[in-house]
């Protein structure tokens, strides 16, 4: 609510004294915590008293009082209105599931602790407030979202994934658990992308969404060279498997309307951005035709000009020592794990 303001002043006690008015602010809605007025502050009234000075030829405007005043209240909210980010910030829920089809899925993600493996690579960012992260039913959708402090994850969507999998490991090594656990991560940081963006109001030039496809990869793509080559091409497969169905629809100009990128074109976003990370774990992406040498030839400036936002806008809220350890684990499952479609 925009705040509104009156004056209240006083007589004089002595000559040559001048009273500064009394500063009264209501009607304001604090969001923050305050520890010092209660936990939320509707329609109160705040008072701020500067006390009187003895002056005998000094006019204090009412105008500069008013900054000042302004500037004291903003500065004690600013203070007290905020707890600090802080790391370890994640809290997870698997929901129960509703229908029966999703119980094999429910179990996979419960047996290799997804949820669990996420909070701990997620800690090290520093949140002003706990981000939630859930596995839910959504009636249907395979879908992922952020919204309200929250990131869902939708059964439907594993589910979608377990059902689009390669029977056997491809040719380019893509293990049917890759299929599954690569854009799980993948989706799972893109939303955490969202969340971050938001939680820290984190400026984004152009479409949020190729941010945060941006966002997951770079992070991902600094884990052991074996687990970040398993992702990159899981991930890839699932935007090539979701491109061909796309493909096989009538055309429209419509599918270019979204505020996502189409399938094709996240799938070549997320290798150019894997070569121009590692051009010698990744070469074969070009060799083999996956990644056009044209788009090849300018991956390192895009990755390097991910690399430096990450850096500027994103590494102040970072604990790098606790980063660092993690990014030396194990996350993903072995390759051999067998799942279920």
């Amino acid at each position: 609510a925009i705040p509104k303001w009156k004056w209240a002043t006083r007589q004089p006690r002595r000559r040559h004294e001048h009273v500064i008015p009394t500063y009264v602010g209501y009607d304001c809605e604090l969001k923050g915590r305050l520890p010092f007025l209660g936990p939320r502050l509707k329609a109160q009234q705040i008072v701020l008293t500067l006390g009187r000075v003895s002056v005998k030829s000094i006019r204090i405007r009412r105008t500069l009082l008013l900054g000042v005043c302004t500037a004291f209240l903003i500065a004690v909210f600013a203070a007290t209105a905020f707890d600090a980010p802080e790391p370890n910030q994640i809290n997870i829920s698997y929901d129960p599931v509703k229908k029966e089809a999703h119980e094999s899925t429910y179990d996979l993600l419960k047996q290799h602790s997804v949820l669990e493996k996420m909070q701990q690579l997620l800690s090290p960012f520093k949140l002003p407030r706990p981000l939630r992260l859930s596995l839910s039913d959504c009636d249907g959708e395979a879908d992922a979202f952020y919204s309200d402090d929250k990131i869902t994850i939708c059964y439907e969507y594993v589910a979608e994934l377990q059902a689009n999998m390669p029977e056997e490991t491809t040719k380019t090594g893509v293990a049917p658990i890759d299929a599954v656990i690569g854009p799980f991560i993948d989706t799972t940081l893109h939303e955490f992308g969202h969340a971050l963006f938001d939680m820290l109001q984190i400026p984004v030039f152009g479409r949020e969404e190729d941010a945060a496809d941006q966002f997951a990869a770079y992070i991902y793509l600094h884990l052991g060279k074996a687990e970040a080559r398993r992702l990159i091409m899981g991930t890839a497969y699932a935007y090539f498997t979701e491109a061909q169905d796309e493909a096989r629809s009538p055309s429209s100009l419509s599918k270019f309307s979204g505020e996502h990128g189409t399938p094709a074109q996240r799938m070549f976003n997320v290798l150019c951005l894997a070569y121009g990370a590692d051009d010698e774990l990744f070469a074969d992406l070009v060799t083999r035709g996956y990644l056009p040498t044209e788009r090849a030839e300018t991956c390192d400036e895009e990755y390097t000009q991910v690399a430096i936002a990450f850096k500027k806008l994103v590494g102040s809220h970072l604990d790098a020592d606790l980063e660092s350890k993690l990014m030396k684990r194990s996350w993903l499952p072995d390759q051999n794990t067998r799942v279920a479609n």
